[in-house]
């Protein structure tokens, strides 16, 4: 029964045999003009993709940079004002994000046209049906560029923690993402009149990094070092910062999140070149941080007889800074002579504020600024089409445009609202007076009220 009712089957089979035969013939006649007309637009969209999807991507790689700032200050500072710092960082990410939309992202790229800044109107994000051509979707685009708005205004939040109030450090945060950072920004990314001199600054040693250097170093002169930081006849008290594996976690969320930040910064993922640019941006940088790494540690070994772990987390930091403002042109052993030197920054400049009674509570001036400026420097020793002078002018001008409108902001601020807490609010720790509530309520006075 079974073989009688399978030879019934044989007509039905071969007539579909031939159809699925002739088939084929008549869907390559009809696609071939077709055909002829696709790659060139297949090809504009895969490109659009591929570059679209490397800007969200790598946006939200530099967007846990948020995290790593916060866990990094957490480690760094003592147990009475973590939940403070906890609380500055998610808040500074958060208006970086509404200012750079209100009017950041505009004034720095917005018809700068080789002047000094854009158009201070919100962004436009348009319809993803009108986007039918283009590099990459220009949402993707906005997101990108405002994750580096938020790191600029994370820098301030370190140096400044332990004695400055929460909404006076809110208020510069406005003016620092909204109109700072996107001013000195325009300048070179936005097509400004650096850009037209020449200067070159890949992802940001300067336009970043240097700018919430130099904030934070206005801030911390005008606001003054925390109470007993320093004494009599030069001496230095240290504050033991509350979680090294912390500030551990935090240092490799940061140099994971630069992968994001430098990589990104090629702009574009789409073809051969701009795959393999990538690639090598990402050894650079890696490379250039380990470096920071070891010569902070060996260092520290020599000068002070013990490898400080505070020292060898800010030499990754440093190391990172350093590469940022070209990770693409050096070859290897120059990546690494890169970052090294961003180490060596980190142990000198370190003991050089501590005499001048500059309280830095996480490093951050030494490695944002001063390693933010070392590695925009240096760029011409690998990118031929750049040089010294031109280097030079983009970092004076940004760094005295920076310092006078952050210190006449600074003071402002004092004389207005005040910028630090009192003395006894500051002895019994932000977390209690300024928030309410305590990181680590089971060990501190919490654990005697409950």
């Amino acid at each position: 029964m079974k073989n009688k009712h399978w030879l019934k089957a044989v007509p039905a089979i071969a007539a579909i045999a031939a159809i699925a035969a002739v088939q084929p013939a008549l869907a390559q006649d009809a696609a071939a003009p077709a055909a002829e007309a696709a790659p060139a637009a297949d090809a504009a969209a895969i490109a659009f993709t591929f570059n679209t999807f490397s800007f969200l991507v790598t946006g939200f790689l530099v967007m846990w940079m948020a995290a790593g700032f916060a866990m990094l200050e957490a480690g760094l500072v003592r147990s009475k004002n973590v939940s403070m710092q906890c609380l500055k960082n998610i808040g500074l990410y958060s208006v970086a994000g509404l200012m750079f939309w209100v009017i950041g992202y505009n004034l720095m790229y917005m018809n700068v046209d080789g002047g000094y800044f854009g158009v201070p109107i919100p962004k436009a994000i348009p319809d993803p049906a009108s986007e039918t051509s283009g590099d990459y979707a220009a949402a993707s685009d906005w997101f990108f560029q405002m994750v580096f708005c938020a790191t600029a205004a994370s820098i301030v939040s370190g140096t400044l923690a332990e004695r400055i109030k929460l909404w006076p450090f809110m208020i510069f945060t406005v003016i620092l993402t909204g109109i700072i950072y996107p001013i000195t920004g325009s300048w070179q990314w936005g097509g400004g009149w650096l850009s037209e001199m020449g200067f070159s600054d890949f992802a940001g040693s300067t336009l970043v990094h240097s700018v919430g250097g130099w904030c934070a170093l206005t801030g911390a002169v005008i606001l003054g070092a925390r109470r007993g930081k320093f004494g009599p006849n030069g001496a230095v008290h240290p504050f033991p910062g509350s979680s090294i594996p912390l500030a551990t976690l935090g240092t490799f969320i940061l140099w994971l999140g630069w992968f994001g930040f430098n990589g990104g910064s090629q702009l574009a993922l789409d073809g051969f070149e701009n795959a393999s640019a990538i690639s090598r941006i990402f050894v650079n940088t890696n490379l250039a941080a380990a470096s920071g790494v070891v010569v902070a540690m060996i260092l520290t070994q020599v000068v002070y007889k013990k490898v400080d772990v505070t020292m060898a987390l800010n030499g990754a930091l440093a190391g990172l800074v350093s590469i940022t403002a070209e990770p693409l042109a050096p070859s290897v052993p120059t990546a690494l002579f890169v970052g090294a030197v961003g180490g060596l920054i980190v142990v000198l400049v370190v003991p050089l504020l501590d005499k001048l009674k500059i309280d830095d509570v996480v490093g951050a001036i030494p490695v944002h600024l001063v390693a933010g400026i070392w590695g925009t420097i240096i760029v011409p020793l690998s990118n031929a089409d750049t040089n010294y002078v031109t280097q030079a002018i983009g970092i004076a001008s940004i760094g005295v445009f920076c310092v006078v409108v952050s210190t006449v902001i600074w003071l402002a601020l004092k004389f207005t609202v005040g910028l630090r807490v009192s003395e006894e609010e500051e002895a019994l720790g932000l977390d209690a007076v300024e928030i309410g509530v305590e990181a680590y309520p089971e060990f501190g006075v919490g654990s005697q009220r409950v």
